[in-house]
């Protein structure tokens, strides 16, 4: 039993280990702030290990990860709706160069601030991540329908706000990621 504990620790770990800087810049997309992305990041995996201890969340431990943090996100969100975000982050001391790259570009958060948080969520998971229909549609709770119908409505509001520059300052990074999966 001892053996299995162990087993199991040193799998949560790796896993930590692994994914946690993935973890952290699609909380920072979701919410535009590191601080917030990291305590995304810091609750979803307290979460997971509980559910890990229970033999939950062991077969697909990111898209469990993703789908609390978006879930909190939106928690979080409907009870601070009356708090105004800032578009300056105060500090950047991160080595990270995924977020340092989603930090640099003052204007990815701006044009996604368009978007209700479900379009967000698809957008992101799509376009950033670089994630399938079935993949996101599991990590959200939605149907894969919906999923598309979202990424529809999403960059259609997305075009009608952005110019061209910076709708081709958006597909470098979509480029970017694709070039790296």
């Amino acid at each position: 039993m001892m053996l299995m504990d162990r087993d199991a620790d040193d799998e949560f770990v790796r896993f930590v280990n692994e994914r946690s800087r993935s973890l952290l810049r699609y909380g920072y997309v979701l919410a535009g702030d590191p601080h917030t992305a990291a305590d995304l990041v810091q609750e979803a995996l307290l979460r997971l290990r509980d559910a890990w201890d229970r033999g939950k969340g062991r077969e697909h431990p990111e898209a469990y990860a993703r789908i609390t943090m978006s879930r909190l996100h939106i928690s979080w969100w409907r009870r601070r709706r009356g708090e105004q975000l800032t578009g300056m982050v105060p500090d950047r001391n991160s080595l990270d160069p995924g977020l340092r790259r989603v930090e640099d570009d003052t204007g990815l958060w701006q044009a996604l601030e368009v978007l209700g948080r479900r379009q967000r969520a698809v957008i992101v998971l799509r376009y950033y991540e670089g994630l399938d229909d079935g993949e996101i549609a599991e990590i959200l709770g939605i149907s894969r329908v919906t999923v598309r119908s979202q990424a529809l409505r999403g960059l259609r509001r997305l075009r009608s706000h952005l110019t061209d520059d910076r709708i081709v300052s958006l597909s470098v990074v979509h480029n970017e990621r694709s070039n790296r999966a």
